[in-house]
């Protein structure tokens, strides 16, 4: 069993990726405590999106393990992948919502796909929606959203199953000021609900309002790990 006061919920050890022979990440150590709120920062080519990568098992690499609750998920089989990523919700900074499909059935069509009875779909959908603002805009398409709506979607998409990570890659790029603090401020409701949230992004405003630990990559390696003032706002 985890010991949640003493092993990390997150962790790398030893990584090393390539992609067509150029090194993207090497020998690179990183760690998370359970119920931690890390951003992650660094310019373009750091490394950030291909550790998001490694974290979901959407790929491998070369070197390493990659710890997920302490299981080092590269050894995962296929078949034991979904159960994964059902318990780490993530979202990017394109929306990837269907555009067919109201916000409701966005949101339960997650749960759809892994046969949750109505009842069960009908509890849930309304509350997450709650969470992220979003109760009175069900019926909306997503060609009826603003760009900060598309994401908090999304973000309701990823909770849905209530996951013990939640992963942010660049959530706030597409969006203005108003809109990140917004989403900014959902993320940090979700960590004081005790899930363990990673932001990757490069708005430096965000970093400088949130004031929480910033981890900042360097072709592919960490440089700094700080943890500044306001660090547990819950």
């Amino acid at each position: 069993m985890l010991d949640k006061e003493k092993q990390p919920i997150i962790e790398t050890e030893g990584v090393e990726k390539k992609y067509s022979g150029t090194t993207i990440l090497e020998d690179f150590d990183f760690k998370i405590m359970p119920g931690e709120f890390v951003i992650l920062v660094g310019p373009s080519g750091a490394g950030k999106s291909t550790l998001v990568r490694l974290l979901i098992r959407e790929e491998k690499p070369e070197k390493g393990s990659v710890r997920i609750a302490g299981r080092d998920i590269t050894r995962l089989k296929q078949y034991e992948l979904p159960f994964l990523r059902r318990n780490i919700g993530i979202v990017f900074q394109d929306y990837k919502l269907l555009p067919n499909k109201t916000v409701w059935e966005n949101v339960a069509f997650a749960l759809e796909v892994c046969d949750l009875p109505d009842s069960e779909i009908s509890r849930r959908v309304p509350k997450v929606l709650q969470a992220v603002n979003l109760t009175g805009r069900e019926n909306a398409y997503p060609n009826q959203l603003s760009g900060g709506e598309a994401q908090r979607v999304c973000i309701a998409r990823a909770l849905v199953h209530a996951p013990k990570i939640f992963i942010a890659d660049e959530p706030t790029g597409n969006l203005d000021p108003a809109a990140s603090r917004e989403i900014a401020d959902i993320l940090e409701k979700i960590n004081c609900q005790g899930t363990t949230v990673l932001l990757a992004t490069h708005d430096k405003e965000l970093v400088d309002q949130m004031r929480k630990r910033v981890v900042t990559m360097k072709k592919g390696q960490v440089v700094s790990d700080q943890k500044q003032g306001r660090y547990n706002s819950c």
